[in-house]
């Protein structure tokens, strides 16, 4: 009897030592990390932004654009949401890049990190970048000026093969870790409430890294990306894979001979299907880019991570995903 007491007493000491699961999420800086890791699903929103004049208009008048004070301040008031998508940078970056920097300021003084004892970002932010192949050089130092403004992750657009990724996921990791980015950091330490030492060992890419706090998200739009999915899928290091189901319907849509545009619905699904097999084949979370009128249905084919349009209806999307969940 005394030796299973004291077998009992010496369990119940182990388990209070070992950290609970919801103390580990506390200490992590990046809740989707989490989220993911708990094979939970993520509801995203694209960052809110000013509207633009359609090609051929007039630019819109100053005095009814926001500052970007404003639009930050109109991010961190919606609570429901688990990341911000800025997607404004994945053409013109230098025309880009600077607003952006405004944004990724106002947002760190309207206090987008709950710091304290365990820090947390409660509006992480993650931003497209322009595509890798065509300059796998320029496109190093680009994202290490992303990185250098504390985003939480970084998303590649029209990925072709798994050597353009592996060259994407080398420059969100510094040198010292095996990447490409050089040692500069610019403000993501006080972004992340650190100093320079403390963001540099955990500015790392999980899940390559278990204690990492970036994340990427992965995007295949194009049918030569199509037809090396599962390659992609392969690549160690690929956080979410998504299929870019807005650009493929361009892709999937031909103009026959009297100028009519035709839409060929089975094929884009098929393609849809296809990134969601080799997400499943592979273990790697999927994402879609839902709405209000399908993120359930797509919630149940296997999709996890979702980017959603700011707005009233990307907030309704958000409830029903949230209620079709759980969450």
């Amino acid at each position: 009897m005394r030796s299973r007491l004291l077998l009992s007493a010496t369990a119940t000491l182990a388990i209070g030592l070992l950290p609970s699961s919801s103390a580990s999420a506390q200490q992590r800086l990046n809740p989707v990390i989490d989220l993911v890791a708990a094979n939970k699903p993520v509801f995203g929103l694209y960052a809110p932004a000013n509207r633009r004049a359609r090609p051929g208009q007039p630019a819109l008048p100053a005095d009814s654009l926001k500052s970007m004070s404003q639009l930050a301040a109109e991010a961190l008031a919606y609570k429901r949401l688990d990341y911000l998508f800025e997607g404004t940078m994945e053409y013109n970056f230098e025309q880009s890049f600077p607003p952006f920097t405004e944004f990724a300021k106002a947002m760190d003084a309207g206090g987008a990190l709950a710091k304290g004892k365990n820090p947390r970002f409660s509006h992480p932010i993650f931003v497209k970048t322009m595509e890798i192949a065509p300059d796998p050089a320029a496109a190093v130092a680009r994202i290490g000026k992303q990185l250098n403004e504390g985003v939480n992750g970084i998303v590649f657009v029209d990925v072709l093969n798994a050597a353009e990724l592996r060259q994407g996921i080398a420059a969100l990791r510094f040198k010292s870790k095996g990447g490409t980015r050089s040692d500069d950091v610019g403000n993501a330490p006080a972004r992340w409430g650190m100093s320079e030492k403390e963001y540099k060992e955990r500015a790392d890419l999980w899940p390559l890294n278990p204690k990492g706090e970036l994340y990427n998200f992965t995007i295949v739009e194009s049918k030569e990306g199509l037809s090396h999915i599962r390659e992609i899928a392969a690549v160690p290091g690929v956080g979410v894979l998504f299929p870019g189901a807005g650009t493929l319907r361009g892709v999937f849509t031909t103009t026959d001979a009297s100028g009519q545009r035709k839409f060929d619905e089975a094929a884009w699904e098929a393609a849809i299907q296809s990134v969601l097999s080799a997400c499943k084949e592979y273990k790697v979370p999927c994402g879609y880019p839902a709405g209000a009128p399908d993120i359930e249905k797509r919630m149940k084919e296997g999709f996890s991570v979702f980017v959603i349009g700011w707005g009233d209806q990307g907030f309704k999307a958000v409830d029903l995903g949230r209620a079709a969940s759980g969450r």
